[in-house]
């Protein structure tokens, strides 16, 4: 059937979607969400269904085509193109195997994520596949798998070298911006450490967000290359275009946000899909432990261990673990900006650096410098420790942000929200709880990390003695009418518990 272009001037983000008029869909027997193929001339492509039920949409004998679309097929508004009824993706029989508990094969997995990466499946049947996931687990096997599909299905900087570090943490800790720190350290070293990392995605700012304000985090894979060689390490954001490390992963994340589900199988492939990216031999692992953290207990902790090691093994990666807790954030400062600041005063032996965070990042540091053979056993301390103070730790980060068309900031350079609110003690005593899971909310309720100024900045954490009418956080927002909202969540959940 020929019908007639109509540019709907709206871009779906992924899936390719068409729009037909329900007259010319019932002539074709087409239902919502069936796939049609779409041709022109010898260009072809498969998109998914809607139907207008009226002609103000798409009039009969013709199509709406969403971007996706036009840039398949290269057509413009009132160009003629051919439909015919199109077939289902071979992975969704295999997401229907998923969904009724039945283990898949490597193929099956690497269809999926083929699929997955190249938008050949509809919300509905990816949300299956993350579901079923969720619900029935992955085994070890199908983890290994998916860390391969995973892999594969992206780009990759491959490395040559013998020796390649990387470090991540699990997550669910606000603050805990140890990433620029222990990079910079082991660069300065004379570790290779090629470092991507992710934006926010529940939280006020992801290592990403906080690098924004330094450089560009969307560095070209033989830029990145170059810098690597030259500054002996790199921050970039993994879902860059100009990156698109294991895309699968970004692509699941947005299906499992809304739904506020972690599959744990698919969580540790994404994880070593993306160490496997960049070509890293080594791996610092931190996992966190506590009542609001991601993990939380050791047992789980042990449980997540065997599985990451069983998965590092199979790609040939080495890993090491740092189990820390992960009870309350780390660090002052929760959100780009206000994390940003914290690094740089750090980096620079600042009196006002964050103890704890300084004392994660160096203890980091120096498992991974006793790792890869950079210190000796029980020197790595001490090692990691003088590259922080001798100031070769900054002089690093300073190095690789100016390679990545970046600038070096004073800490006053950094732009905080204009709006502020301080929360004060209602009574005098010691802090027993400082609740990630309201630190966060309340930072996104600010503006973060949207706004890069706005967040939480924490005068005291848990075990602090406090007086009647001390300052207990400042609440900072870009707009006052977020700083309104963040104020209502102040009073409404308790951040910080005094006893």
């Amino acid at each position: 059937m020929k019908l007639t272009v109509k540019d709907m001037d709206i871009a779906t983000g992924g899936v390719r979607v068409v729009l037909l008029n329900e007259k010319d869909a019932e002539k074709l027997d087409l239902h919502h969400n069936d796939r049609v193929e779409v041709r022109k001339g010898k260009r072809k492509t498969t998109a998914v269904l809607d139907i207008a039920e009226s002609s103000k949409a798409v009039k009969l004998g013709a199509i709406g085509l969403f971007e996706e679309v036009l840039d398949d097929l290269n057509v413009k508004h009132n160009d003629k193109v051919e439909i015919s009824t199109g077939k289902k993706p071979v992975s969704v029989a295999y997401i229907k195997k998923k969904l009724d508990g039945v283990e898949l094969n490597y193929p099956e997995t690497l269809k999926i994520v083929e699929d997955i990466v190249n938008d050949n499946l509809t919300n509905i049947e990816l949300t299956s596949y993350i579901a079923a996931n969720y619900v029935h687990g992955m085994s070890l096997k199908e983890i290994i798998d998916s860390t391969k599909a995973m892999t594969i299905t992206g780009s990759q900087i491959k490395l040559k070298d013998k020796l390649i570090a990387d470090v991540h943490g699990i997550g669910g800790v606000p603050g805990n911006r140890t990433t620029p720190i222990v990079v910079s350290i082991l660069a300065a070293a004379g570790l290779k450490v090629p470092k991507t990392s992710s934006r926010a995605i529940t939280s006020p700012s992801g290592t990403a967000d906080t690098m924004d304000l330094f450089c560009n985090v969307g560095v070209s894979i033989p830029k990145l290359k170059k810098i690597l060689n030259k500054a002996g390490g790199f921050l970039a954001w993994g879902g860059a275009e100009e990156i698109n490390l294991a895309p699968a992963d970004d692509k699941i994340i947005q299906i499992e946000h809304p739904l506020e589900i972690d599959a744990e199988g698919q969580m540790i492939a994404s994880i070593m899909a993306k160490k496997a990216s960049v070509s890293a031999t080594h791996l610092l692992l931190e996992i966190s432990i506590g009542k609001n953290a991601k993990v939380p207990t050791k047992k789980e902790a042990e449980r997540l261990k065997w599985y990451f090691s069983k998965v590092g093994k199979s790609i040939g990666m080495k890993i090491t673990y740092f189990i820390d807790d992960g009870s309350q954030p780390v660090g002052n400062g929760i959100g780009p900006a206000l994390e940003a600041r914290d690094v740089v005063w750090l980096l620079t032996n600042h009196e006002k650096a964050p103890k704890d965070l300084c004392r994660k990042s160096l203890e980091m540091a120096a498992q991974m410098l006793e790792f890869t053979g950079k210190a000796g056993k029980k020197q790595g301390i001490k090692t990691a420790t003088e590259i922080l103070e001798s100031g070769k730790a900054y002089q690093k980060f300073v190095e690789i942000i100016t390679a990545q068309d970046g600038k070096e900031l004073k800490p006053e350079q950094i732009p905080l929200g204009k709006h502020t609110y301080t929360v004060k003690a209602p009574k005098t005593g010691k802090i027993k709880h400082v609740d990630n899971k309201i630190t966060t909310k309340i930072g996104r309720m600010a503006g973060a990390p949207r706004d890069h100024g706005s967040g939480v900045y924490l005068h005291v954490h848990k075990r602090a003695k406090v007086k009647k009418g001390d300052p207990l956080f400042t609440i900072y927002s870009q707009n006052k009418e977020e700083l309104g909202y963040a104020k209502e969540g102040a009073k409404k959940f308790k951040l910080m518990e005094i006893k």
